[in-house]
């Protein structure tokens, strides 16, 4: 039973510092700042408290028609912002094309992958929890959390939680 009690205690504990680092991260996140700077803060977060590897923002650059990286967290993270790309392309294109979030175990497994992509970066993860940025119900962007560095991988409350 002690063992029990311990196992119980810890995922509260977890659980609190989880919920503690939102909370933080909120707070810095509704307090002003140019745009890059608030998109930063949230993608930071977001790398905080899911204990990813990385993380980042791409938003749809309207006039080109492409996806861009606006903002990084953690592997390549500088490295990325500004780089574009189609749409219709990879895991990201995928979910600002059809509007849903997208949680993959394994994308090397995943036919909407773009390893050659990943590959140039320097950083090819395993593991995505891709949810779209929306404005309304029109989408803007997506956020990709990438490779869960506590776990094999994102589950649904990962999910609930980012969305």
């Amino acid at each position: 039973m002690p063992q029990a009690r311990n196992t119980r205690e810890e995922k509260l504990s977890s659980q609190l510092q989880r919920l503690m680092a939102a909370i933080e991260a909120s707070g810095w996140a509704v307090s002003p700042k140019p745009k890059d700077a608030l998109l930063q803060s949230i993608v930071d977060a977001a790398g905080r408290i899911f204990r990813a590897a990385a993380a980042s923002i791409l938003l749809v650059n309207e006039k080109e028609g492409l996806l861009e990286f606006k903002v990084a967290y953690g592997a390549s993270d500088h490295d990325l912002v500004g780089t574009k790309f189609p749409l219709d392309k990879g895991i990201a294109g995928y979910v600002v094309m059809t509007g849903q979030p997208i949680a993959i175990s394994n994308v090397r497994q995943d036919a909407r992958f773009n390893q050659d992509f990943a590959k140039s970066t320097g950083y090819v993860p395993t593991t995505i929890l891709a949810p779209p940025l929306l404005s309304g119900e029109h989408v803007i962007g997506v956020m990709e959390v990438l490779d869960k560095i506590d776990a094999a991988s994102f589950g649904m409350q990962d999910m609930s939680l980012l969305g």
